[in-house]
């Protein structure tokens, strides 16, 4: 570990990013000018996740957890390991990286109550990322993700939103109704990829330009942007098979390589503590914290976070939902449930006890408080300001650098072919034409946000989508249920052979 804090390192830091203006602050600031929505609206994202979280949870340990996503001779097209690590690369893997050291030690410096930098405010740092990051996200993912499998694979219909509102809506899904439904889920997709593309752009940038001095400016980001989208494209063409699974297997690694570094050199047995406190402070104030609106005081916070993070997560369920139902074939719905919320649930909080519990141990107990200044004057940097503190930080940081590189291609490429489905009427391959004019309309527009300072704005605006996906969330899972229902009863129901045995 370091000794001291070196003064240079801060001040190169603080010369690389005059001209930008803070993105935290930025994103607090923007949420608080526009909260309407969540003032209003904001109890709905609350009760939509957790009436998903439920479903998800009954559908696991019930009988219904026997039904397959598939016809019962189907097998899974993939190996767990390779499909765990492909839910990670297209659900959240970027942004855990982006987030992993920057989110908790915001919260000890800015906790939602009490006074900031703390212990008291690191405890209630770890409970807030457990939440923001826990059940509550993956829950959404693995709900979409099960019922769009279900009906794709059961039930044998086209690749898209719209078919699991079937025994909602019936025939109509054929319809304008239908194709309202899925015209909606393609503009929050664009909009989603977007928006995390061009954050990931600006962090990769200041990631280079604080190893190695690299131009931190427009025309970097442009060219960052562009090279990426030409391996995203060439990725995306050559499908699944090839492209997103051979990148996740490889974000897999990285990421362990990273995790067990930070974890070897840091401190361990303080990493553990902080685990299970973390596990055990969240699961003990779940529902308090779940439902949590303030309205007796100063929304301000629940609204720049836990409200803005359910949004988001709801705002990218179909881009996510969809992918995942595209490699769930063959496995039953217990089995997917398994993998797809409760797996990532621990892999996540490992990760941020990892890198969040280390940064708050350099802060809170060893006196780094310099590393809390960074992160508050520029997130982009604070993971690699965070690895700077350990040995061998130079090639821990290549490894977190390449990281968020192919994180940033799978999530790219798994957008396109998201997309593509969806443009060709649910086709479960869709042509590698339609996934490259995707890809290039991705590309041009997350390069046109960056140029125009858009990226706050299209991400807020995204988030606003949620409100008309929480009530598409909440048919689908009543559409979902009607149809397991029926499923379990014919599978119940005793056949004529048997009757005639009992006979």
């Amino acid at each position: 570990m370091k000794k001291c804090f070196n003064l240079r390192t801060l001040s190169k830091g603080q010369k690389l990013f005059p001209w930008r203006l803070n993105l935290f602050r930025r994103r607090i600031n923007y949420c608080c000018r526009s909260n309407s929505i969540y003032d209003k609206l904001g109890w709905l994202f609350m009760l939509s996740i957790f009436v998903l979280l439920i479903f998800c949870i009954f559908v696991t340990f019930s009988k219904l957890g026997r039904v397959k996503l598939g016809q019962d001779s189907d097998v899974p097209e993939y190996r767990t390991v390779t499909w765990i690590a492909m839910l990670f690369s297209a659900g959240i893997g970027i942004s855990l990286v982006f987030w992993g050291v920057a989110e908790p030690v915001s919260y000890y410096v800015n906790p939602p109550f009490g006074e900031g930098s703390t212990k008291e405010s690191a405890e209630t740092a770890m409970q807030f990322v457990y939440l923001h990051w826990g059940v509550s996200a993956w829950a959404v993912y693995a709900f979409v993700g099960a019922c769009l499998a279900y009906f794709q694979f059961r039930k044998k219909m086209p690749a898209t939103m719209s078919s699991a509102f079937y025994p909602v809506i019936g025939n109509r899904v054929y319809g304008p109704i239908g194709k309202t439904i899925d015209i909606v889920v393609v503009l929050s997709v664009v909009v989603g990829i977007s928006t995390s593309l061009g954050f990931g752009v600006l962090q990769i940038n200041s990631g280079m330009a604080y190893q190695w001095g690299i131009a931190n400016n427009t025309a970097m980001q442009m060219a960052i942007i562009g090279g990426v989208t030409l391996i995203y494209l060439w990725s995306a063409s050559t499908g699944i098979q090839r492209g997103i699974k051979y990148l996740s297997n490889a974000n897999i690694i990285l990421a362990f390589v990273l995790l067990i570094s930070i974890f070897a050199l840091g401190p361990t047995q303080q990493i553990m503590k902080i685990l299970f406190q973390g596990i055990g402070d969240y699961a003990n104030n779940f529902l308090q914290m779940s439902f949590r609106t303030n309205p007796y005081g100063d929304g301000s916070w629940i609204a720049s976070w836990t409200l803005f993070y359910f949004g988001w997560w709801i705002a990218w369920a179909p881009l996510v939902g969809s992918f995942v139902a595209r490699i769930s074939k063959g496995r039953t719905l217990r089995e997917f449930m398994m993998g797809a919320l409760f797996i990532p649930v621990l892999c996540s909080f490992f990760w941020f006890a990892v890198l969040g519990g280390s940064a708050l141990d350099l802060i809170q107990n060893q006196g780094f408080t310099a590393l809390a200044n960074t992160v508050t004057n520029d997130v982009t940097v604070a993971l690699f300001d965070f690895i700077s503190y350990f040995p061998l930080s130079g090639i821990i940081s290549m490894v977190g650098m390449v990281l968020i590189f192919t994180f940033f291609i799978t999530s790219a490429d798994s957008a396109m072919f998201v997309l593509g489905m969806m443009s060709e009427n649910g086709n479960q391959n869709p042509t590698n034409f339609t996934k490259l004019t995707w890809g290039i309309i991705v590309g041009l527009v997350s390069a046109i946000l960056i140029v125009t300072g858009g990226l706050q704005g299209l991400q807020s605006a995204l988030v606003a989508m949620a409100v008309p996906l929480s009530i598409l969330l909440l048919s689908m899972c009543y559409g979902m249920y009607n149809g397991l229902k029926r499923d379990n009863q014919i599978a119940e129901a005793p056949s004529k052979d048997t009757q005639n045995r009992g006979a």
